[in-house]
């Protein structure tokens, strides 16, 4: 399991007819906040400000290739702009189980990354990825 330990987030937050919403800087529109929204936009500041990976090579709730239906939550670009880690958020009462794995394993057989990772906001495990081996890691890997 990765430590989480998010920074001071400096969200901009409004109040709508629907409720509270959250700009996502990401997607460039403002996003009711739901439960699983706040891990994510939490879980996006993280990987910018800790992790210093820049806004450009992040992606936000796209559908996959292969489907209208599906869409993985963030997904992380090298610096050659080649797909390196998918990243399921859930909310933070969800228990990280085998299904919330097998969730994110369907949306790699979409797009192949190098890195998975699944969070709660409380807990993060990232795996990498070779040749169909899974290997779980004690620490965030460097972007390539």
């Amino acid at each position: 399991m990765i430590p989480l330990s998010f920074p001071e987030p400096d969200f901009r937050v409004r109040q709508s007819k629907k409720g509270p919403e959250i700009w996502d800087r990401f997607r460039k529109k403002w996003v009711l906040i739901q439960p699983e929204e706040w891990v994510r936009q939490n879980f996006l500041n993280w990987l910018s400000k800790v992790h210093l990976i820049p806004d450009a090579l992040i992606s936000v709730e796209k559908g996959l290739r292969d489907t209208t239906k599906k869409r993985y939550d963030v997904l992380v670009f090298n610096s050659s702009h080649q797909p390196w880690m998918m990243v399921e958020c859930k909310s933070t009462d969800v228990v990280l189980t085998e299904s919330v794995l097998m969730q994110i394993l369907g949306y790699y057989r979409s797009i192949e990354v190098n890195y998975i990772a699944i969070t709660n906001g409380h807990e993060c495990h990232i795996a990498e990825i070779k040749e169909a081996n899974q290997r779980w890691l004690a620490s965030f890997p460097k972007i390539e």
